[in-house]
């Protein structure tokens, strides 16, 4: 498959949801520089039946890792009255639901006019379709590949189709977003999941899961890689 799609550099994303909650610093320290971007989930007990981080959390995630990507994931409903706060903490990637935003078109053109580049996230269950209106105003698309609200679920297989047509489309209409894909993402699976057509693997309990992040990190690399 990787011979008929066109790949990106592969990222790798590491949660910190699945970090120790209460040294979150550490958790982080322990990846030794080798993440790409720092993945924050946000969740409300709402959209999603789990409770996390809010903005200050970004910010100090900002302030002790300055050069880092700082990638926020809002899984909150109505995803529009959450933006202003997380602008505010100047994340590099701010994504919402297609699921919680009436209007979706508004709030990713509010994201980029702040200067924050936005993500529309999909549920496994919801439809690449719904979104392409709005892909020439995306930056990222992340496709959730287990049910949002918990880590350490299993990988739902069939969300690599959507993969696939996101990179198919991306490339007929000549637009330049990245793909990314959260949940079950691991060892079993990774290379498949780039093959597909995934830039950006966000891996939570994965990595944070293992006694060394670093060389997980690492040997993940290399497992998307082939090698």
């Amino acid at each position: 498959m990787a011979g008929s799609l066109q790949l990106k550099p592969f990222l790798i994303a590491p949660s910190i949801l699945s970090a120790d909650p209460l040294a979150v610093g550490a958790s982080v320290d322990a990846l030794k520089g080798d993440f790409d971007w720092l993945h924050v989930d946000v969740m409300d007990g709402h959209f999603v039946p789990n409770l996390s981080y809010g903005p200050a959390v970004v910010k100090a995630l900002r302030r002790c890792y300055p050069d880092a990507v700082i990638d926020v994931h809002l899984m909150v409903e109505p995803g529009e009255d959450f933006l202003d706060m997380f602008l505010e903490s100047r994340p590099d990637y701010l994504t919402v639901h297609q699921e919680a935003c009436r209007h979706l078109h508004r709030a990713l053109s509010k994201i980029r006019a702040a200067g924050v580049r936005s993500g529309v996230a999909l549920n496994p269950a919801t439809p690449v379709e719904l979104i392409k209106p709005v892909l020439n105003i995306a930056d990222v698309v992340l496709l959730m590949s287990v049910d949002p609200g918990f880590g350490g679920q299993s990988f739902i297989p069939e969300v690599t189709e959507k993969a696939v047509t996101l990179c198919q489309l991306r490339e007929a209409r000549g637009l330049k977003f990245l793909i990314e894909m959260d949940g079950g993402v691991g060892a079993p699976n990774v290379a498949q999941v780039r093959r597909c057509g995934v830039d950006v693997a966000v891996m939570g309990s994965a990595v944070f899961g293992t006694p060394d992040p670093a060389a997980t990190v690492a040997k993940m690399r290399a497992l998307a890689d082939g090698e």
